[in-house]
């Protein structure tokens, strides 16, 4: 069989498919669906300090080839995360990672300090552009400067490793990436959902209750897989390939254009067994192409 492993520098993962942050919940919604452990990891729900109800409805629509939510981050909060989820997590034999939200910089801190020094605890994935949170999707990635100042402050307060999630929605990715390089992250993850708007013509009011919303899936691959590829030719630590990843095909354009992982979203929605498909896929792909080691693929795209 082939072998799919792949090595993030400061984790090796049994194959390169992660479960998206926000579409997974704290994973064991999904126990009845799949076998946790037949993953390279998975993101929990969105953590901030205390628990936290999110935007108000309606938080979904619907759209051609795509989700837009403006869910706003609901979450149960560090301490109930911490006593009732993780004892229940922290023995599977995949790599469990916490995303990581703050209203301020200092939010950040105090997440991660929580939760530093508990066993189990593979990586933290700053969450620091969901673009549905505020109304006109203000996040700290929008600029290299806030990200490099968010970053290093947080990596001063944990040895955990660190994944900054990056925002599609701005003009040079590449300098942000860099910027949380920079900053000393050991991975980036991207791209987050594109700011975007669904509106009712019969009301001529927006679809969303917070007006704007994250759009995901299919439609923003292309997009995605262009960023993925820029960041990952430009920045040395390990790049998390996300957007519209349905199949095990998608996947494999993501680590054929640099990314050393991938993280599965939308399509857990639309079938709650996909990442564990998606990995089989992969298999299946390697076999049939005499690929012994997936890791051989990952950044052989022959753009010049």
């Amino acid at each position: 069989m082939a072998d799919l492993a792949v090595d993030l520098g400061f984790r090796k993962l049994r194959n390169p498919v992660i479960t998206a942050s926000g579409t997974f919940g704290y994973g064991l919604e999904f126990q009845p669906f799949m076998d946790l452990e037949r993953l390279g990891g998975f993101v929990v729900k969105g953590l901030y300090l205390e628990a936290r109800e999110g935007n108000p409805p309606p938080r979904l629509v619907e759209t051609a080839g795509g989700l837009i939510n403006a869910i706003g981050l609901p979450g149960i909060g560090v301490r109930a995360f911490r006593e009732e989820v993780l004892p229940r997590l922290r023995d599977l034999d995949t790599a469990v990672i916490i995303n990581v939200c703050g209203g301020d910089d200092d939010e950040y801190v105090r997440v991660v300090e929580a939760l530093g020094r508990e066993r189990g605890v593979a990586a933290f994935e700053l969450n620091i552009s969901c673009p549905n949170v505020k109304r006109d999707g203000a996040c700290p990635a929008l600029a290299p400067e806030p990200t490099y100042a968010l970053v290093k402050k947080v990596r001063a307060a944990t040895a955990v490793p660190l994944i900054t999630k990056l925002s599609p929605n701005v003009t040079d990715i590449v300098a942000i990436a860099r910027a949380a390089e920079e900053a000393a992250t050991d991975a980036v993850s991207l791209v987050n959902t594109f700011l975007a708007l669904a509106v009712d013509v019969e009301t001529r009011r927006p679809k969303l209750g917070n007006v704007y919303g994250g759009l995901s899936g299919p439609a923003i691959k292309p997009i995605a897989l262009r960023m993925v590829h820029q960041v990952a030719a430009r920045v040395r630590v390990p790049v998390i390939g996300i957007g519209g990843i349905m199949t095990g095909t998608d996947a494999l354009e993501f680590l054929i254009a640099g990314a050393r992982a991938v993280e599965v979203g939308t399509a857990n929605f639309v079938d709650p067994a996909a990442a564990v498909r998606i990995v089989g896929e992969i298999e299946r792909f390697c076999e049939d192409k005499g690929i012994a080691r997936l890791a051989d693929i990952i950044g052989t795209l022959r753009a010049a």
